[in-house]
């Protein structure tokens, strides 16, 4: 059965590829040959040139994968493109607005692409002051420009400067102000050299986020750590392992101080799918029945109980998922679409949507694709 015409569907998971003048636009002249900028290469296929990134002399032909909506998945590819080679709605508002309303989805979160998904690209950069005008320029972007086209529509989704926890502060409030509903935050700080969630120096900035009632987006593959098999495995097991970065992510953070530091903080985890949750949340009491009493984790509180209360899953097509969501807890699941991405059913992605969730009851699907992210993200509906 179709969804019911009143179900405005939400995805908090879909994808924005930066126009090339995002940052040469907002940036001071001194820092424009340094700043992201799009140049024109030449091709081993002798095609047209392809639009490459560059920022601080360094290249980063990453446009590929990240805009294939459209395409049949015989066309799928990692090498780079032209914007004439995508579809207008993966770096233009208003198109995007069109495609969507094709789709059936009313309302998206958009993650970054150039800086990837919680900004660690200017986490990498040599100079440092470059680095926050580039994050600064990104979230007025992304609050300014993209969302302001369709503010029912576009939920703003900051990043944060993530080498000085001081300036995330600053950074989160200046963005809080401006209209910011989450925050793209690493799922384990660890792998890119940062202070991991075993530690205090994040506190500021989690009890920023509880009390300003912003959730942390922890998309997975935002650590940088792929999860892989072997040297010369396939691309294919990582792209089918990359939901287990969300599997370490609510393990660490569930075993972690951070939700007993922090009770009233929330995470969703972006694209890591749902049909994992039962096991894991069984697993991880089992464990911490057996072995809490010798380790430094919370004595109180089951891992079932800190998930319940603090994270969010999100699943684009996970049959698995639904048929188990008691166990997981309907209130705890979100939808998704990954608009331009190859996992995203676009154009078909309410049709699929409805497909997966046949027999569920209506109150239930309308909290799953729409209500339950309208509560987390603080972004309630505007017209019927």
């Amino acid at each position: 059965m179709p969804l019911r015409d009143d179900m405005q569907l939400i995805s908090v998971d879909d994808h924005v590829v930066e126009p090339p003048d995002v940052w040469q636009k907002r940036l001071p002249q001194r820092y424009l040959d340094a700043a992201p900028r799009i140049v024109e290469e030449e091709t081993e296929s002798g095609g047209a040139p392809a639009h490459v990134w560059y920022y601080e002399g360094r290249r980063y032909p990453q446009i590929g994968l990240n805009a294939v909506a459209g395409k049949r998945p015989e066309e799928f590819g990692t090498e780079p493109l032209r914007y004439s080679d995508m579809l207008p709605g993966c770096y233009d508002p208003e198109a995007r607005l069109i495609d969507m309303d094709l789709d059936g989805s009313h309302a998206a979160l958009c993650f970054p692409s150039f800086p990837r998904f919680a900004g660690t690209n200017f986490l990498m950069g040599e100079d440092k002051d470059l680095s926050l005008l580039c994050v600064q320029a990104w979230n007025d972007f992304m609050i300014d420009e993209w969302c302001a086209t369709a503010p029912d529509r576009l939920i703003p989704i900051v990043i944060m400067p993530l080498w000085d926890v001081d300036l995330c502060v600053a950074e989160l409030e200046r963005t809080a102000a401006k209209g910011a509903r989450t925050v793209s935050f690493s799922e384990n700080p660890a792998p890119l050299g940062l202070p991991s969630f075993h530690t205090t120096y994040w506190d500021r900035f989690f009890a920023l986020a509880a009390e300003a009632q912003i959730p942390l987006s922890m998309h997975f593959g935002s650590s940088g750590r792929a999860p892989t098999t072997a040297p010369e495995a396939p691309f294919a097991t990582q792209i089918t392992l990359y939901g287990c970065n969300s599997m370490y992510a609510a393990t660490d953070l569930m075993f972690s101080p951070v939700f007993h530091t922090h009770p009233e903080l929330k995470v969703s985890l972006a694209e890591g799918g749902i049909g994992w949750v039962p096991y894991l949340l069984e697993r991880a009491d089992y464990v911490w029945e057996r072995h809490r009493h010798y380790q430094n984790v919370n004595q109180e509180m089951k891992p079932s109980e800190i998930f319940a209360r603090n994270i969010w899953g999100c699943f684009i097509e996970d049959e698995h998922g639904v048929r188990n969501r008691d166990v997981i807890g309907i209130d705890k699941i979100m939808w998704e679409c990954d608009y331009p991405h190859s996992d995203s059913n676009w154009p078909n992605s309410r049709k699929k949507a409805a497909d997966v969730l046949a027999g569920v009851p209506d109150d239930e699907a309308h909290k799953i694709v729409e209500l339950n992210a309208r509560e987390l993200f603080r972004f309630p509906r505007t017209a019927p």
